[in-house]
């Protein structure tokens, strides 16, 4: 059992904190590989950060269980909290998310889907996302569209 699972047998569905790493993974051209969820949704690869983990080490776990890369370079890409990264899930739980966003273009290995938690994986140009993304990451990356582009340029 996991540290929110445990937290959650504690407190019961009260509005907890939760640190989520992320992963902007570019490719060559700029684009962003986003995955999909269970759900429909696309969002950026990433996840919840266990007891004795550091932020980095979590973020690549995430990265190799969602979807087979290995991530040889992080950069930091922005902090990111707030009322606007809130949830209520379908069973009770809420949770405030600090969401510490990371700029990799350093990976290696094939894309290959878990099937459990992803079930596709592809890169998008950041002006030409899927329209079932997550608003507020589609809502960031289009903020940062520019930076993302000139990131790669510096090349």
């Amino acid at each position: 059992m996991g540290y929110i699972e445990s937290l959650r047998q504690m407190i019961g569905n009260s509005p907890i904190i939760l640190v989520r790493p992320s992963i902007l993974i570019l490719n060559q051209t700029g684009e962003i590989l986003l995955v999909r969820y269970k759900d429909e949704t696309w969002g950026v690869p990433g996840g919840m950060m266990e007891l004795g983990e550091s932020v980095e080490e979590c973020a690549i776990r995430e990265v190799k269980e969602e979807i087979g890369l290995t991530i040889n370079k992080l950069e930091l890409y922005g902090v990111f909290s707030g009322n606007h990264l809130y949830t209520k899930l379908r069973n009770g739980h809420e949770y405030y998310n600090v969401v510490i966003g990371y700029i990799c273009t350093h990976y290696e290995g094939e894309i290959k889907p878990d099937g459990m938690e992803v079930i596709e994986a592809k890169f998008f140009e950041p002006t030409k996302l899927p329209e079932k993304t997550d608003p507020y990451i589609k809502m960031k990356i289009a903020e940062n569209a520019k930076r993302i582009v000139n990131r790669i340029a510096a090349q």
